[in-house]
C-alpha cells in the first residue's frame, strides 16, 4: 500500500474512531439517565410519598429535559477532562508510554549481547526506513514475545520490546517483529493509537470511579450501618455498571480500529526487510511459544492495542485488539503448512525481574554458560544454531555497522556514549580554516565538559576526510547516544551548535541541515514542542514557498539549474513557475520557506517532497548533499521519506 493509501486508511479510522467514540458517549448518557430514573423509581420515599403513578408511566414521569441535561453535561465534563488529562500525559512522547509500563532504555554501550543484536536491528530497521534510529526500550519483566512503537511524530518515537522477544527470536524473525513496529511510526498510526487510548480512558474512568468507590463502601460498613452508609456503594454499583458498558464499547472501538492496520503492518515489515520469513516465522514461533504475546505489566490493558499481539486471552474475537494468529501468518506466508514453531529457550535462564547484564558485569561469560548448559543437556544442535544467531563478541555488531555505513569502526564506537556522539558532532560542523577553526574549538572549551574539545580536535581530521556521503549516516548513528544526555547537558550542547555555525556570521546550507536534524530529533526528548498545525490546504496557498525550495535546490544541484528548477515546478502543475536568481536564494530564505510548508495538510507534503527529491535526482542520480537537504526539509514537514536514496 502506497503513502497516500495509507493516509487515506489513518484518516477513515480517524473519523470511524470519533464516530464510535461519540455513540459510546451518547450510550453512557442515556444509559446514566435510565438508572437514575430508575433509582428514584424504586426509592421507597419517592413512592410512598411523591403519590406518582406506579408501571411505566410512573417510571417516566422521572424523566426530565432539564436532568437529561445535567447529567449529560455532567458525564461529557467528565469524560473531556480525563480524556485531556491523559492527552497531556501521553503526547509527551513514546519515552513517557514505555516508562509507565516498566520499560528501560537500552543504551548504546550496553554489553547484553541480545540488547546489542536488537540496537542492531533497528539501527538497519531505520536505515531501511530512512529514519534516524529511534530509542528502545526493554520490558525486562515480560516473558511473551511482544514489542510496540509509541510516539506522537517520528521525531519523539520510541520502540518497546519485551525481555521474551529479544531473547527468543533470532536475528531474522526480530528483525520482521521490529520492521512491523516501524511501520507504525512512518504510516502515521502512533498519533492514532494515543488519541485512541486517551478517548478510551474517558469513557472507562467512570467504571474505574465506580471500582474505588465499591472497595471504599465495602472499607467503611460496620454491621450496624445506617441506611446513609449504603450510599457510597449503591453509587459505586452504578458508575461500575456504567463502566462495564464503557468497557465493552471501549473494546469494540479497539478492536474496530485497530485490526486492519496489523495486517498493513505485517506487510511493511515484509517490504522493510525484502522478505516474508522473518516476519512469518515470528508468528509462528509466538503460537509454539506457551507465554504466547502476554504482556502483565500495570497499563498495558489500556494500551493493548499499540502492542505486536494480543496482550491478554480473550474469549470472543469481537473484543480482539489483533487479527488472529493463524490469519496473520496466512496473510505473508499462503503455503504455511499449519505447524507452529516450537524452540527450547536454551541461551539464558529468564527471571523476572531480571536486571541487564550491562548492569551486573555479565553477558558473554552468561552466553558461553548458557551454551555448555545447552551442550550437557543433549540440546547442542539447537544451542548452537540459537547461539550463533547471539554474537558473543560485543564488537562485532559495531564492525557490522562500520561496514555497512562504511565508516571507521572508531567513529561507530565513539557514536554509542554520548560524550563521543556530541565530538563527532561537532567534528562535522568544524571549518578548515586555521583562526574560524581555533575560534570553534574555543567555544567547545567553554561549554566545559572535560575532554570534549581534545576529542572533537582528534576526530576532526577523519571526519572531515569522510566528506558528504557519511555526514546524514554518521550523525544518524550519533542520535541515540545524544537523547542519553540530561536536560542541562542538552541545553548546552544545543547553544555549542549554535555558536559554531553563528561564528562565521553565516549559515551554510549544510549546517542549517544538521541543525534542523539534531533539533528535530533530539528536542522532543528535553523540552515540550508543538508539532507543526495544518493550515494550508491547497498548493496554490504554497506557491512562494514551493519557489524558494526549488530555486535552492537547482542552484545547489549537480545538473543545470532551469531544467532542474522546471523538474519540480511541473510535478507540482506550476507551469508558469520561475526560476529565483541565486541572491534570493539565501539559507534564510530557504529556512522559513520550508518551515512554512511545514504548516501544509497532510497529504499535500508527500507530493511536495517527491517533485523535491525528482529535481534533486534530475541527472538520475540523488547525491549525498541533495539528499541531505531532502532529508532536512521532510524532517522538519514532520513527514517521512517513502523511498530511500539511491
Amino acid at each position: 500500500m502506497d503513502f497516500f493509501a495509507q493516509q487515506d486508511l489513518a484518516r477513515r479510522n480517524t473519523r470511524w474512531l470519533v464516530a464510535l467514540f461519540l455513540l459510546a458517549v451518547l450510550g453512557l448518557v442515556l444509559l446514566t439517565n435510565a438508572l437514575v430514573a430508575a433509582f428514584l423509581f424504586f426509592s421507597q420515599d419517592y413512592n410512598i410519598y411523591s403519590g406518582r403513578q406506579a408501571g411505566l408511566p410512573g417510571f417516566l414521569s422521572y424523566f426530565s429535559w432539564s436532568q437529561f441535561g445535567t447529567i449529560g453535561l455532567a458525564i461529557c465534563g467528565t469524560i473531556a477532562l480525563v480524556v485531556l488529562v491523559t492527552w497531556i500525559r501521553l503526547s509527551t512522547g513514546g519515552k513517557a508510554v514505555a516508562e509507565s509500563m516498566g520499560g528501560t532504555r537500552i543504551l548504546p554501550q550496553s554489553r547484553d549481547a541480545a540488547e546489542r543484536r536488537c540496537l542492531n536491528v533497528v539501527e538497519e530497521m531505520a536505515l531501511a526506513a530512512n529514519m534516524p534510529v529511534p530509542p528502545v526500550y526493554v520490558l525486562n519483566d515480560e516473558r511473551g514475545i511482544n514489542a510496540f512503537a509509541a510516539g506522537i511524530i517520528p521525531a519523539d518515537a520510541v520502540v518497546a520490546v519485551t525481555r521474551g522477544a529479544i531473547e527468543h527470536l533470532r536475528r531474522n524473525e526480530l528483525q520482521g517483529v521490529i520492521a512491523h513496529e516501524f511501520s507504525h511510526i512512518l504510516n502515521g498510526d502512533m498519533r492514532l493509537n494515543i488519541r485512541l487510548a486517551a478517548l478510551l480512558k474517558g469513557i472507562t474512568f467512570i467504571g474505574d470511579a465506580g471500582h474505588l468507590l465499591l472497595r471504599s463502601g465495602a472499607r467503611i460498613r460496620s454491621g450496624d450501618s445506617q441506611r446513609g452508609d449504603n450510599v457510597l456503594p449503591l453509587l459505586g454499583l452504578a458508575l461500575w455498571l456504567l463502566g462495564l458498558v464503557g468497557g465493552l464499547a471501549a473494546g469494540f472501538i479497539k478492536a474496530a480500529i485497530s485490526r486492519q492496520k496489523e495486517y498493513l503492518a505485517d506487510a511493511s515489515a515484509v517490504q522493510f526487510t525484502r522478505s516474508a520469513e522473518g516476519i512469518g516465522d515470528a508468528l509462528k514461533v509466538i503460537g509454539g511459544y506457551i507465554p504466547g504475546t502476554l504482556v502483565h505489566a500495570a497499563r498495558a490493558t489500556e494500551m493493548s492495542h499499540i502492542f505486536f499481539g494480543q496482550i491478554t486471552h480473550r474469549l470472543w474475537q469481537l473484543f480482539a485488539t489483533h487479527p488472529p494468529l493463524r490469519e496473520r501468518i496466512l496473510r505473508v506466508d499462503p503455503r504455511w503448512d499449519g505447524q507452529y514453531i516450537k524452540r527450547k529457550p536454551s541461551r539464558y535462564n529468564w527471571q523476572p525481574g531480571r536486571t541487564a547484564a550491562a548492569e551486573v558485569g555479565v553477558g558473554r561469560a552468561e552466553l558461553v554458560a548458557a551454551s555448555i548448559a545447552g551442550a550437557l543437556a543433549g540440546t547442542a544442535e539447537s544451542a548452537s544454531a540459537t547461539d550463533a544467531d547471539f554474537e558473543p563478541d560485543p564488537d562485532q555488531l559495531e564492525r557490522e555497522t562500520a561496514a555497512r555505513e562504511d565508516i571507521p569502526l572508531v567513529f561507530v564506537q565513539h557514536s554509542h556514549e554520548p560524550l563521543g556522539a556530541q565530538a563527532l558532532v561537532f567534528a562535522l560542523l568544524l571549518d578548515e580554516e586555521p583562526t574560524l577553526h581555533r575560534v570553534q574549538l574555543g567555544i567547545i572549551a567553554e561549554a566545559g565538559i572535560s575532554g570534549l574539545e581534545l576529542l572533537t580536535h582528534t576526530l576532526h581530521p577523519g571526519v572531515h576526510a569522510l566528506g558528504a556521503p557519511h555526514r546524514l549516516p554518521l550523525l544518524e548513528l550519533c542520535l541515540p547516544a545524544l537523547k542519553a544526555m540530561s536536560a542541562p547537558q542538552y541545553q548546552v550542547f544545543k547553544r555549542g551548535l549554535l555558536r559554531i555555525i553563528q561564528a562565521d556570521r553565516r549559515t551554510a546550507l549544510h549546517e542549517w541541515c544538521l541543525y534542523q536534524l539534531v533539533r528535530h530529533y533530539l528536542d522532543p526528548e528535553f523540552i515540550a514542542t508543538k508539532p507543526s498545525r495544518a493550515r494550508y490546504r491547497k498548493l496554490q496557498q504554497v506557491v512562494s514557498p514551493v519557489r524558494t525550495v526549488l530555486s535552492l535546490l537547482a542552484h545547489n544541484g549537480s545538473g543545470d539549474s532551469e531544467t532542474v528548477f522546471r523538474l519540480g515546478a511541473d510535478a507540482l502543475g506550476f507551469s508558469q513557475l520561475s526560476l529565483l536568481p541565486p541572491e534570493q536564494c539565501s539559507t534564510t530564505a530557504f529556512s522559513r520557506a520550508v518551515y512554512t510548508l511545514a504548516d501544509c495538510y497532510p497529504l499535500l507534503k508527500p507530493r511536495l517532497l517527491k517533485a523535491m527529491t525528482r529535481a534533486a535526482g534530475s541527472d538520475g542520480v540523488l547525491g549525498a548533499v541533495e539528499w541531505e537537504v531532502i532529508t532536512s526539509i521532510a524532517a522538519v514537514m514532520d513527514c517521512p521519506l517513502s523511498e530511500p536514496a539511491d
